[in-house]
């Protein structure tokens, strides 16, 4: 069973993020030296009815694990039975609960961050989990509503409800994504527990990495945006730790190699249209490439694998020709 606290050194892990932390992302990650993977969120009600959409997205291959799972809901009942319905179904070696997603469709619904405002119903929910898995429960959670300093005695709740671990992203849900990740503020909510702490928010280098553990004195981090377009980021991140040097720079040959690898492995999980929705994950394989601009606007329209490999490798001879 994962134990968080076994860990020899800093994790350093794959965060869950709609849309984009499926199974192929999450394998394309995994080899490339992500430690912990946590999944894409799944709606408890949509489990407890028994969509099958849902199932398919908690669908997960052993190559991906240690693998955690992430629920969101409000209910505490139907939060409960719906880590049942996946601890029984899929065996993850984890769930986790959104209580940090800002998003309004979310939020609305008391979902995600919402939570945070009431510190009670959310340990109901933890306790109400826990008590229908046989897997380490673990809360992603903001440094509050509005107010930064809120995770500061709400992290008390979520240890004494069981709680395994907690992910703090160090910003407010009413800052969403805009203005700095409060590192500073992570380290203070640390203080506050005794079980294991991930630092998310704003380290989108692996250099970074070594900063953000020294700040927040956390166990970890959990990586999102920085490694879209950048599965590597995690083996590298790990190089920094080791070597305390800046990791060298990705060939174009490597990227496109592994972007096309990623494409075919999102298609064989989701079709041949699954191109189309591989898109997301193009743009962010082009981002910063010199001379992209003009081959972007084909990129972002081919819709079959036979399409984008030869404009990949058009754009690579090209960039080798004139260089």
């Amino acid at each position: 069973m994962l134990d968080w606290n076994a860990f020899d050194e800093p994790i350093i892990a794959l965060s869950p993020m709609a849309d984009m932390s499926d199974l192929p992302f999450c394998l394309i990650a995994k080899e490339l030296g992500a430690e912990v993977m946590f999944r894409e969120m799944v709606s408890s009600e949509a489990l407890v009815r028994g969509n099958e959409k849902t199932f398919e997205m908690a669908w997960f291959d052993d190559g991906e694990r240690p693998i955690i799972q992430q629920i969101f809901g409000g209910d505490p009942q139907i939060m409960g039975e719906a880590a049942r319905i996946i601890d029984e179904k899929y065996h993850p070696d984890g769930i986790d609960i959104n209580m940090g997603c800002p998003v309004y469709k979310i939020v609305s619904n008391f979902n995600g961050a919402s939570l945070m405002k009431d510190p009670k119903k959310a340990s109901e929910i933890v306790r109400e989990m826990k008590k229908n898995i046989t897997v380490p429960l673990s809360v992603k959670i903001r440094l509050g509503w509005t107010d930064p300093t809120d995770a500061i005695d709400f992290v008390k709740y979520l240890e004494d409800a069981g709680a395994e671990l907690i992910t703090v992203h160090g910003r407010t849900r009413a800052q969403g994504y805009a203005g700095v990740s409060d590192w500073e503020m992570i380290g203070r909510v640390k203080q506050q527990v005794s079980i294991s702490v991930l630092a998310n928010g704003d380290i989108h280098k692996p250099e970074q990495v070594p900063e953000a553990l020294k700040v927040t004195g956390c166990d970890g981090v959990l990586i999102a945006r920085g490694c879209l377009g950048n599965p590597w980021f995690f083996g590298q991140a790990r190089q920094v730790l080791k070597t305390g040097k800046p990791p060298e720079p990705i060939s174009l040959e490597e990227r496109f190699a592994v972007c096309m690898k990623h494409a075919r492995m999102h298609v064989d999980h989701y079709g041949e249209r699954g191109v189309v929705t591989f898109r997301k994950h193009l743009s962010w394989y082009l981002k910063g490439i010199p001379g992209v601009k003009e081959m972007r606007t084909k990129i972002m329209q081919v819709s079959t694998l036979d399409e984008l490999e030869p404009l990949l490798q058009g754009f690579l001879l090209n960039q080798k020709t004139n260089s």
